[in-house]
């Protein structure tokens, strides 16, 4: 939760700098070196919320020149009406057909490595890392450029708003065994290279996380609605009349 908040505040510093002219349209941000001295947070801080940024709509990321401000547009970014429930969604159909990609392609080193990333999530080491990491060698391994940016383009949209960095922060890591054993099945269909199992695998995966976040969405709901009452009934209760009144 706190790398969160604080990943969000770097992007709104940053993006409040830009709003202010400090960082006009067409110019250069600064290096992330520099950035990350300046807001006092780590690199890898700094390159997520470059990320968030680009996916924004508000800089453009050219490899070897630097990270250059875009020109504001009156309308909002398409990422910010983007929700959690069409993220995952998105992912589950992109993953799927990635997973069954990835069954006829990946090697012995890449699964070994998913084995690394299962045994970190089994030793609460890391688990969103491990989680990334396992998602991103799957995609890897389908050794299509266009698949791998899809991906990394939806993870980076799971950081685009606070809406959806808040949604995915109340229902992931909630339940570590069985993402684990989601994770499992899905790298033990890829081991034995069938691409169907793979694909369902996935699609199971993706399926609880999103009835998660319904159970999640369902509760703040009940919570507001339990809230208001609790409210009203304090205002309207006899009880509360009459130690007004006796009172005056």
């Amino acid at each position: 939760m706190s790398n969160r908040r604080l990943f969000w505040q770097i992007v709104e510093k940053i993006e409040s700098s830009i709003n202010r002219a400090e960082y006009p349209a067409g110019s250069r941000l600064p290096p992330e070196r520099e950035l990350a001295e300046k807001l006092n947070v780590s690199r890898p801080t700094i390159r997520e919320a470059i990320i968030a940024l680009e996916v924004r709509g508000r800089v453009e990321v050219k490899t070897g020149s630097g990270v250059y401000v875009l020109e504001s547009k009156n309308n909002n970014s398409s990422s910010t009406q983007v929700n959690a429930f069409e993220v995952t969604q998105a992912r589950a159909l992109i993953e799927g057909e990635v997973a069954a990609m990835a069954a006829t392609t990946i090697t012995d080193d890449e699964l070994a490595q998913l084995k690394q990333t299962l045994i970190a999530m089994e030793n609460n080491t890391h688990i969103e890392k491990a989680d990334k990491e396992f998602h991103q060698i799957i995609a890897n391994a389908t050794r299509n450029s266009a698949m791998i940016l899809s991906v990394e383009n939806l993870w980076a949209l799971r950081s685009s708003t606070s809406e959806i960095i808040n949604d995915y922060a109340n229902v992931c890591n909630k339940d570590n065994a069985q993402t684990i054993a989601e994770h499992s099945a899905i790298y033990e269909a890829l081991k034995s290279k069938d691409s169907t199992q793979a694909r369902i695998a996935m699609h199971q995966h993706f399926n609880r996380l999103i009835n998660t976040l319904f159970d999640a969405a369902e509760a703040r709901a009940l919570e507001e609605i339990r809230r208001n009452n609790s409210e009203k009934r304090g205002l309207y209760s006899l009880e509360n009349i009459l130690k007004t009144s006796a009172s005056n």
